[in-house]
C-alpha cells in the first residue's frame, strides 16, 4: 500500500492522556514525521479507516482508572483488516503481562513509560521500516499473482484458439483421398504441435487426371498454418486440366509474395498432373525434398527437377519434366520431418534409411507401405516429433490386379493422421 506519507512516515498516535499526546506529538514532529492524535479507540478506527498511516503508537488503557488494558486489546482485536499495520504499544511496568497478550495478537513492538526519547524514536523508526518492506513484498506478491492468474487466463485463450486452428486445419485436409482406376493413393498427416505448416493434396481434375502436390512451409505453428492455408487457397483456385505444373508454380510464387515476411521463403513446394491412362506425371519441384519413384526392379528416380522455393523472388521460373510410370511403380512424397525425425541420440532418420525401406517393401500397396513407414518411424523416434511429418504414396497397379485389399474389403484409401 503506498501511504503518500512524507519520507519519514505518518503516525497515528492513540492516548486518552492530552499530555501525553502533545508531548509524543513535539517529539516525532521534531523528527520530521507527520502526527496525528487520537484519544479513544473508537477514534483510532475512524482514522485508520479514513487515511493512510504508517504506523500506529497506542496505549493499552483509556479509562484512567484501570490498568486491565482490554480497551487496548480489544481495539487490536478490531485492526485485523489493517494486518499491514505496524502497531507499537505503549504501557507501564504494571501491565507487562498485558503488553506480551498484546504482541502475541500481532503488535509489533512495545514501550515502557515512561519511555527514552532515543529508544522510542529508533523502535518507530525500525517498525515503518519494516512495515514498509512487508507491504512491499505483498504488493509484489498480489502483483505476480495477478500477472500469474492473466498468464493462465492467457493460456487458457491460447490452447482454445490452437484447438480450433487445429480442427479448422483438419478439415483442410482432405479426409478421403480421389482414386482413379489402375492406382492407389495414401497418405499421412502429423503436425509436430497442433497446427503446422505441412501441406498434402490430391486433386480429381477429371475421371482419369490427378494432381498431387506436397509442401512444406517455414516455421511451425500458427503462423505456419496460416501461410499453409492460404497456400492450399491458391492452389485450389489455380489448379486445372489446363494448368500445367510450371504454370500453377509461378501463379503460386506471385500470389504468395504478399503474404510472405522480409528475408522469408514461403514453402517448398511439389505439384504433379497423373494423366492416368496414358501413366504420365508432369510435375514441378520448387526445392522440395525430391520424391523417390521406386520401379518395380527396385531401381530408383529422385524427381528433383523445378526451380526455386516459392515466394522468395519475383522473377521466379523452373524448368517442367515428364516422366512415365509403369505398373509396380510406387512414388512416394513427403517433407522433412520424415527423414529429419531424430531418435534419443539425436540421429536422424535421414533420405538413406526411407530409401532402404521403401525399396524393400515397395511390393506392397501403397496404404501398407505407408503403415510400414510410421510404424519404423514411431519406433525410431519414440513418438517425439520435432517437426511436422507428411507422406503420400501413388502406387501403380501391376496389370490384372485387384482393387480389393487382402482381407477382401474395398479399397478406401483416407488420409491418416494421429
Amino acid at each position: 500500500m503506498d501511504v503518500g506519507t512524507p519520507a519519514q512516515g505518518r503516525i497515528l498516535i492513540a492516548d486518552d492522556q492530552p499530555d501525553m499526546l502533545e508531548s509524543l506529538g513535539l517529539l516525532l514532529r521534531h523528527q520530521g514525521y507527520e502526527v496525528k492524535g487520537v484519544n479513544t479507540p473508537q477514534e483510532a478506527l475512524a482514522a485508520l479507516r479514513g487515511q493512510a498511516f504508517d504506523l500506529l503508537l497506542m496505549d493499552l488503557n483509556y479509562t484512567r482508572d484501570t490498568t486491565s488494558g482490554r480497551e487496548g486489546l480489544d481495539l487490536l482485536a478490531s485492526l485485523e483488516p489493517f494486518s499491514d499495520l505496524p502497531i507499537v504499544v505503549m504501557t507501564g511496568w504494571g501491565s507487562v503481562d498485558v503488553a506480551v497478550e498484546a504482541m502475541q495478537r500481532g503488535v509489533s513492538d512495545f514501550v515502557q513509560k515512561p519511555w527514552d526519547n532515543a529508544r522510542l524514536v529508533e523502535t518507530l523508526r525500525r517498525q515503518i521500516q519494516q512495515g514498509r518492506l512487508r507491504r512491499a513484498a505483498r504488493q509484489n506478491q498480489r502483483e505476480e499473482a495477478l500477472r500469474a492468474q492473466q498468464a493462465q487466463e492467457e493460456l487458457r485463450e491460447r490452447e482454445a484458439e490452437i484447438a480450433e486452428a487445429h480442427h479448422i486445419q483438419e478439415r483442410l485436409i482432405p479426409e478421403e483421398l480421389p482414386q482413379v482406376p489402375g492406382y492407389e493413393i495414401d497418405a499421412y498427416w502429423r503436425p509436430a504441435r497442433s497446427v503446422g505448416g505441412d501441406y498434402f493434396d490430391v486433386l480429381k481434375l477429371r475421371d482419369d487426371s490427378l494432381a498431387l502436390c506436397i509442401g512444406d512451409v517455414t516455421g511451425k505453428g500458427v503462423p505456419a498454418a496460416l501461410l499453409m492455408s492460404n497456400l492450399q487457397a491458391t492452389v485450389h483456385g489455380f489448379a486445372g486440366t489446363e494448368v500445367q505444373p510450371a504454370e500453377l508454380c509461378a501463379r503460386v510464387n506471385q500470389a504468395t509474395l504478399p503474404h510472405v515476411g522480409e528475408n522469408r521463403f514461403i514453402t517448398t513446394f511439389f505439384y504433379a498432373l497423373l494423366d492416368a491412362p496414358a501413366r504420365r506425371l508432369a510435375f514441378v519441384n520448387a526445392g522440395h525434398n525430391p520424391p523417390f519413384l521406386i520401379r518395380a526392379d527396385g531401381s530408383c528416380r529422385r524427381l528433383r527437377e523445378g526451380g526455386p522455393v516459392l515466394g522468395l523472388v519475383r522473377d521466379w521460373n523452373c524448368q517442367q519434366t515428364t516422366v512415365e510410370l509403369a505398373p509396380g511403380d510406387r512414388l512416394i512424397l513427403f517433407t522433412d520431418g520424415v527423414t529429419e525425425a531424430t531418435n534419443s541420440h539425436g540421429e536422424e532418420f535421414q533420405e538413406e534409411r526411407l530409401l532402404a525401406l521403401l525399396t524393400t517393401h515397395r511390393n506392397l500397396r501403397s496404404e501398407a507401405i505407408r503403415q510400414k513407414v510410421m510404424a519404423v518411424l514411431h519406433e525410431f523416434t519414440g513418438d517425439k516429433w520435432n517437426d511436422d511429418a507428411t507422406i503420400l504414396v501413388l502406387g501403380v497397379e501391376k496389370a490384372g490386379a485387384s482393387s480389393r485389399t487382402p482381407n477382401g474389403c474395398d479399397f478406401n484409401d483416407t488420409l491418416h493422421h494421429p
